[in-house]
């Protein structure tokens, strides 16, 4: 996953702060297995699974807001957790 996908993200956060957790919470569901093996080591999504979950979200292939962002982790965090 490329940081140049998610612009405005820290912006909005800053200005929504409680937000920061849902999206927290959402990114940790979202993590690779085993991510601490792989560099960065940073817990984060698989970039083709995120480009899945980008159109799946938005129905084409373009960027998400910040706001889709937070309503689709909302959305991921009232599903069940399969793992």
């Amino acid at each position: 996953m490329k940081w140049s996908a998610m612009p405005g993200l820290g912006a909005y956060l800053v200005r929504h702060p409680a937000r920061g957790f849902v999206m927290a919470r959402a990114g940790w569901r979202l993590r690779q297995r085993q991510w601490w093996r792989k560099p960065p080591f940073l817990p984060l999504p698989n970039s083709q699974y995120w480009e899945f979950r980008s159109v799946t979200a938005q129905g084409v292939e373009t960027l998400l807001t910040p706001h889709a962002m937070f309503e689709a982790a909302k959305w991921s965090l009232r599903q069940p957790v399969g793992r």
